[in-house]
């Protein structure tokens, strides 16, 4: 059985670390490389960096702070936030991240999502998508959740897994930062639906959501952002918390 991953997200804005609610309200909760040590020492599995506003600012993601960030870690770092080209994704393999994030961009030309996978692997790609529940159904955001799509999140997922992403980030807007738990329905639905791993995002505050959504949600993954930066529940206390609720993670 492969073991379920725990992964620490850092959210950037202006090379700071922010966290909000509902992807609004942002605070500013620390240094995005000291976190990153932090969390690779206390044993996450693996690490996300989005730089929130790069899509919506027309600007591409913080290259130096990625490099600064892999120096800092040892376990696999994805990166997302602005990267519409196979140059965006050379320069940031480049600065050390492993696996590359993509949303809005593949959202909008599909194709990119195999172009990327041609070059780089379909394990160096994660599609990421936002969502939102809305009149019967789950449906795609872009642009950092300002723009409403009429695409459904489960059909955008199988069609981004044929053309080669090689992993799924699903996040619930509605659930982020709430603390009430995972998106345990549309998690599901995802996970089901594709033959990749599916991250689940939106919505850990306690540890038994995280059992909730590995069981029930059938998610590989976990992420979470804002109770590890406030250290409301520690990395390794909630391993330890899964293995007695026989979650197989690595401890």
């Amino acid at each position: 059985m492969l073991t379920k991953r725990i992964i620490p997200c850092l959210d950037v804005k202006d090379g700071k670390t922010v966290k909000g609610v509902n992807f609004e309200n942002l605070r500013t909760v620390g240094d995005a490389v000291v976190l990153a040590a932090t969390y690779a020492a206390m044993g996450a599995d693996e690490l996300v960096f989005l730089d929130i506003t790069a899509t919506n600012e027309k600007r591409k993601t913080l290259s130096e702070l990625v490099t600064r960030i892999a120096r800092r870690i040892n376990i696999p770092f994805t990166v997302g936030g602005g990267i519409g080209s196979i140059e965006d994704v050379s320069l940031l393999l480049q600065c050390g991240a492993d696996k590359i994030s993509v949303n809005t961009a593949a959202a909008r030309n599909p194709q990119l999502i195999s172009d990327l996978a041609k070059q780089f692997g379909s394990q160096c790609i994660v599609l990421a998508i936002d969502t939102n529940f809305e009149n019967g159904d789950w449906y795609v955001y872009l642009n950092g959740g300002r723009e409403k799509t009429v695409i459904k999140t489960v059909n955008w997922a199988k069609t981004g897994v044929a053309l080669g992403a090689g992993e799924i980030l699903l996040t619930s807007m509605k659930h982020d930062g709430a603390k009430e738990g995972f998106a345990l329905d549309i998690t599901r639905a995802v996970s089901e639906a594709v033959n990749v791993p599916v991250i689940a995002s939106g919505g850990a505050g306690t540890m038994q959501h995280f059992v909730d959504v590995f069981r029930e949600g059938k998610a590989d993954a976990a992420l979470a952002a804002s109770i590890f930066h406030y250290n409301e529940i520690a990395i390794p206390e909630l391993k330890n918390y899964l293995k007695e609720n026989e979650i197989e993670v690595r401890i």
